[in-house]
């Protein structure tokens, strides 16, 4: 409310403001470190192993690969959970138990329900069996230290026994236990995935045994959670939330209420703000940013149009709603990018309402955003592309402008 009792309104201007500032994009506002990043942000996302490096290096001050690897695997700051809508994220040890408690914990169960049905259909075991090679995997690592799947199979046989997949069927296949099993034993928190094997881009990760989390209660960890989001977010619908956490609705509100949040009327109708969070968000310079797939900024509502154009979606989201590499200038998605296989970042304007066509790789046509913003977007991929040097990043989601672009 504001100070008349009025519904205060928050347009989209001023949604986009906030989202520079808070997310870390707009000049000035860049982080120190990994772990700065990931509280501003609530949680990288981590399905593509890429996303986390290239995430935190859009608003470091310093990018590069060293402070997140020293987060995820020496300080043991930044940790790896399946949480919410059962995807990949990387959190910050702290907010740990939250994220697990409020989200994760469920996950967890209903992989071990899946795990159990998978196994006795395809191979007939039960429980007793799963407990006993899970409690061999522990161990093994407990002595071992860090190993890859493979490795831990060769200390627990069992981890090499095959399911039946569609028995019967003209697909018939056999499946290896071990993957299942060790992401179970990961989605209870019992073992984390370490430094990969091969470089920062992979997804093959070493397994150790993991410190236990603190488990406070569901309500009060998702109230938690709430509140970090409405920080990073806000404001945002029941529905932007009912999504990005994959709660029902009656959780979203039940959530919502605890944290005492502020109703603001929004384009799409009724949003939520933390109490007294109304005040627009200090002036920052106009900015420019390439965000990699999965990127926590475009992926942190489910209802976009704010910053997204929906003519934009078919070039820039794949068919099972994966966004990919997007290119921002002052808080609105503009265009798409790809790093080509000899190492250059090349980008394209994306026409809105009434704009040209954007066609050339760098280069825009027709009304779209001016010499400002393309002189900014080009300091951006020149920045992108002196970190990454000599690596190659391809996307694990691929769009359909990202591989025009790439080819």
């Amino acid at each position: 409310m504001t100070g008349d009792g009025a519904v205060r309104r928050i347009g989209g201007d001023e949604r986009r403001a906030r989202l520079g500032v808070r997310h870390r994009l707009a000049p000035g506002l860049r982080a120190k470190s990994a772990e700065q990043v990931t509280r501003s942000l609530v949680a990288l996302h981590a399905t593509d192993a890429a996303t986390v490096y290239l995430s935190t290096a859009a608003r470091l001050t310093e990018p590069g690969f060293t402070d997140v690897e020293r987060a995820l695997y020496e300080d043991g700051s930044l940790v790896r959970l399946l949480a919410m809508r059962r995807t990949m994220f990387v959190v910050t040890l702290d907010s740990a138990p939250v994220v697990y408690a409020a989200a994760a914990r469920a996950i967890a169960v209903k992989e071990r329900a899946g795990l159990l049905k998978h196994l006795g259909e395809g191979g007939g075991w039960d429980g007793a069996w799963l407990s006993e090679v899970e409690e061999a995997v522990v161990a093994a690592l407990a002595v071992h230290g860090e190993s890859t799947a493979a490795q831990l199979g060769g200390y627990e046989p069992r981890l090499r026994e095959q399911v039946v997949i569609a028995a019967g069927k003209p697909y018939e296949t056999r499946q290896n236990v071990a993957s299942r099993i060790i992401r179970v034993l990961a989605a209870e928190g019992r073992i984390t995935r370490r430094r990969p094997v091969g470089s920062w881009t992979s997804s093959q990760f070493r397994w150790a045994v993991a410190e236990p989390l603190s488990e406070p209660p569901a309500a009060e960890a998702k109230a938690a959670l709430a509140r970090d989001w409405l920080a990073a977010y806000g404001p945002g619908t029941e529905a932007d939330l009912k999504w990005w956490t994959g709660w029902t609705l009656t959780d979203v509100r039940k959530a919502l209420a605890a944290v005492g949040a502020q109703q603001v009327a929004l384009d799409e109708g009724t949003g939520y703000v933390l109490p007294g969070d109304v005040e627009p968000a200090p002036a920052a310079a106009p900015w420019a940013a390439l965000l990699p797939g999965l990127d926590p900024t475009p992926m942190g509502w489910q209802q976009r149009g704010w910053f997204l154009p929906d003519e934009h979606r078919p070039a820039l989201f794949d068919k099972t709603g994966n966004v990919g590499p997007t290119v921002w200038w002052d808080g609105q998605v503009v265009g798409g990018w790809a790093q080509r296989p000899d190492g250059e970042i090349v980008w394209r304007l994306l026409p809105g309402p009434g704009k040209g066509s954007g066609k050339g790789a760098g280069k825009s046509s027709g009304k779209g955003p001016g010499k400002e913003a393309v002189a900014a977007i080009e300091a951006a991929a020149a920045r992108l592309g002196d970190w990454l040097g000599d690596v190659r990043v391809t996307p694990r989601f691929r769009t359909p402008l990202e591989r025009e672009l790439s080819a």
